[in-house]
């Protein structure tokens, strides 16, 4: 399952990310979403879970919680339509 995580602190790693959700199960990847000029973080990222009982269970415990001192909103990532680029949806 691709998850959805906004709200980041903009020094948050790739690994703090990982870590967080490790707790929960196996992370097949993370990733952070940076600014393609600058290589600022853009404030999201996506975690992709091998398993989705343990991907639901890492969105219910996570949801709303803080990581790096933000509160960060954890859910299901959408999926792109074909040719479609960008963040998912609200």
């Amino acid at each position: 399952m691709n998850i959805f995580v906004a709200r980041l602190n903009f020094k948050t790693r790739r690994e703090d990310l990982e870590a967080a959700f490790a707790q929960f199960g196996q992370v097949t990847s993370a990733k952070i979403v940076k600014d393609r000029d600058t290589g600022r973080s853009k404030g999201f990222g996506f975690v992709e879970m091998a398993n989705d009982e343990e991907a639901n269970k890492a969105i219910a415990a996570l949801n709303e919680t803080e990581l790096d001192g933000r509160t960060i909103v954890v859910k299901p990532a959408n999926p792109k339509a074909p040719g479609e680029g960008g963040a998912p949806q609200s």
